[in-house]
């Protein structure tokens, strides 16, 4: 047990120095968030390819909690909303919902081409459109999926972290 101990002090940290500030998103209104977001993720009819990337952006890699990022399971406890995927019928209540549960001041963020303007599903029977036709939407990040850099990025500029 010393002698791991002792690897551990010897080797120190190993995590990879954090990439400079992004941007701030929303400046004025993101400083009322004071470096820490808690974010709701809601899928209003994706193909779950945005979510294997979210998962990864805070997962143990991109570690978007070390930006003061979290993800909660109330819409009541979240400052904003991550939404995936081209709003569906059978969504849009349920999102319009979930956005007026969040409590001000609320960000919602478009993640994947689909949220943004539908993509691959454009015209599609089944969906009423784009995230920014259903809510407000803030934040976009483009990608199909996106990177999960590019999710981190978005959410460090809601923090300013």
């Amino acid at each position: 047990m010393k002698d791991l101990l002792r690897k551990i002090v010897k080797a120190g940290r190993v995590a990879e120095a954090a990439p400079d500030r992004p941007e701030a998103a929303s400046s004025e209104r993101a400083r009322a968030l004071a470096g820490s977001v808690q974010v709701r993720h809601v899928d209003a009819g994706s193909c779950n390819g945005c979510e294997v990337e979210i998962a990864s952006a805070f997962g143990p890699v991109y570690d978007a909690e070390r930006y003061g990022v979290r993800q909660v399971a109330s819409p009541r406890h979240a400052d904003a909303l991550m939404v995936t995927g081209p709003v569906t019928r059978n969504m849009e209540m349920a999102l319009r919902r979930t956005y007026e549960a969040v409590p001000e001041p609320k960000f919602v963020m478009a993640v994947g081409d689909c949220a943004r303007n539908c993509g691959v599903f454009a015209e599609a029977y089944g969906v009423v459109g784009a995230v920014g036709e259903v809510v407000p939407v803030d934040v976009e990040v483009r990608g199909c999926p996106p990177e999960p850099e590019a999710i981190v990025a978005a959410l460090r500029g809601l923090t300013g972290r």
